[in-house]
This record gives structure tokens, C-alpha cells and sequence, in this order.
């Protein structure tokens, strides 16, 4: 098995909602904002080569919305996802999986783009199929008020249409060494794949702990839907990470690709910062 770091640029977001409860005297050291409270994050995914699957977790923001849309999240960096993949040998047809952890935009936006005509939306990969799960998917496409935003129907939609679509179910893994912890503080049934690797377990942290910066067990997201629970659920994941030496890849970390913890008397604390192929 071969794990590849893939890069598909960085967008901003204000300080305070990616932090919830903890107050900018504190943050501000994690991730420093500019003039308009907004720090830089990145939108990092995984390429997971297993025999003869080629498997993409998470793709992006994409590029199909318009520049309204892109304005309000200054989207800045030289990387994209195509060209990521390029650079590791690989094209979007030699996808064979595309695996969805949640479907907020930043995470999904690169399944879908237009058509030759610009008049219609295809499936950004078309050899592949994309895995959801039932429960997700249904909160997804019939929204709550708080969410809309984040569900954007053009990224959602064409996914089924195309017949592309597969679901997972808990207890499911998509290939051996490849397991799926299921979490909803954040949003209804986020899946983290944890995946065996070089005699360690690489978890895949999306947007349980978006950053090296959100290790502490209160540093929550304003963003999630259910953030006691999401504090339920990291104390359990920060536990397992530390028992079984789990390597944390970070999604959103603009700055650190992935983490080791240790537990303190204040609980689990990074330890280590190191990139993926350092592992």
C-alpha cells in the first residue's frame, strides 16, 4: 500500500467559528488571522493506492462555483487537485474510489464539474465510485436551516444521477486495513477512515480535529451541529489515537500534514508534527 499526500489549495475561514468557545487570545497562536479575523486553512486529501485501486478521500472545494461564491472564502495557494495528482503519476480516470467523509463543499466540491458544454455537471471521475452512507446522505440532501450553505445540491446531486454512488454502512470497511469510524457531532454520520499503514494506523482526521490546533478536548468548531457529542466523540477518538499510537492526518492543517499525540495531566497533547512520507 502507498499513501499520497494530495493538495488541492487553501481557502479562509473566520477565527472564532473554527474555534468556538476558545477566545482569540488563545487561538491566535495556533493559526494567526489577518486583518479580517480570517486564518488560512488547507484542503488536504489522501490518495490510498491498494493493488489495483486507487482510492480519494475527499476532493476539495472544486472549481465550479462561481466567483461570488469563491470570494467569500479567498481561496489562495498554487495547488489543485488535478494537478496533485499529476504530480504523483495519476490522472482523475485511474481513480477508482472516491470515498466522501461528509458532503459540506470543501470536502466534495471536487466530485462534480461541468460538462464540455458548460451547460450540465458530470462526474469528476468517471471510473470511480463514490462512497457515502445512507444516513449522511439523506441529512445532506434534505438540509437543516444551520447546514444549507455547507450542502450545495450541485456537488450532491449528480453523484446519484450518474449511478456512480455506493453506500457504506457501520461496521463496513472498503478494503482490508481500510476501517471507517463513524462520528455526528460535526455533522450526521462523518466517516473517518483509519487505515493500516507501515505497521501503524493513519486516521484520517476531517473535521473531528480539523488541525494540530484542535487537539484539546474543548476546542470545538462553532460549525458542528452537535458539539457536546463531538466532545463525547474526541475524547474516545483522542484515546484510541493515544492507545494505539494512531498517526492523525489533518485535513484543514495549512501548516502540519500529520500528528502524534501523548497524554498529559490536561489530556491528549501533540506531541509530534511530521509530514506523511516522514512516516
Amino acid at each position: 500500500m502507498n499513501l499520497y499526500s494530495i493538495e488541492t489549495g487553501n481557502f479562509k475561514l473566520d477565527g472564532g467559528a473554527m474555534f468556538g468557545v476558545v477566545p482569540k487570545s488563545i487561538w491566535h497562536k495556533l493559526n494567526p488571522p489577518d486583518a479580517n479575523n480570517m486564518c488560512n486553512w488547507a484542503m488536504r486529501c489522501l490518495l490510498v493506492e491498494h493493488g489495483n485501486r486507487l482510492v480519494l478521500i475527499d476532493n476539495g472545494i472544486g472549481n465550479k462555483q462561481d466567483a461570488k461564491f469563491m470570494g467569500y472564502y479567498y481561496l489562495n495557494g498554487d495547488d489543485k487537485l488535478t494537478n496533485s495528482l499529476n504530480k504523483r503519476g495519476f490522472t482523475e480516470d485511474d481513480i477508482t474510489d472516491v470515498f466522501l467523509t461528509h458532503l459540506h463543499f470543501d470536502h466534495c466540491g471536487g466530485s462534480i464539474k461541468w460538462n464540455n458544454n458548460r451547460d450540465g455537471y458530470e462526474t469528476a471521475f468517471k471510473n470511480a465510485t463514490y462512497w457515502s452512507n445512507e444516513a449522511h446522505w439523506d441529512w445532506a440532501t434534505k438540509p437543516n436551516a444551520r447546514e444549507k450553505a455547507s450542502f450545495l445540491k450541485e456537488n450532491i446531486l449528480p453523484i446519484q444521477e450518474s449511478g456512480q454512488l455506493k453506500f457504506l454502512k457501520k461496521g463496513d470497511s472498503l478494503f482490508d486495513g481500510f476501517n471507517i469510524h463513524f462520528v455526528s457531532g460535526h455533522t450526521e454520520s462523518m466517516m473517518l477512515p483509519i487505515i493500516d499503514y507501515k505497521d501503524r494506523k493513519i486516521a484520517y482526521c476531517a473535521d473531528l480535529l480539523p488541525s494540530a490546533g484542535h487537539i484539546p478536548l474543548a476546542y470545538v468548531m462553532a460549525y458542528d451541529t452537535r458539539p457536546l457529542l463531538t466532545l463525547e466523540e474526541k475524547g474516545v477518538f483522542l484515546k484510541d489515537a493515544i492507545d494505539k499510537n494512531y498517526a492523525l492526518f489533518f485535513e484543514h492543517d495549512a501548516y502540519n500534514e500529520c500528528g502524534l499525540l501523548e497524554a498529559t495531566e490536561k489530556g491528549a497533547r501533540l506531541k509530534s508534527t511530521l509530514r506523511l512520507d516522514e512516516l
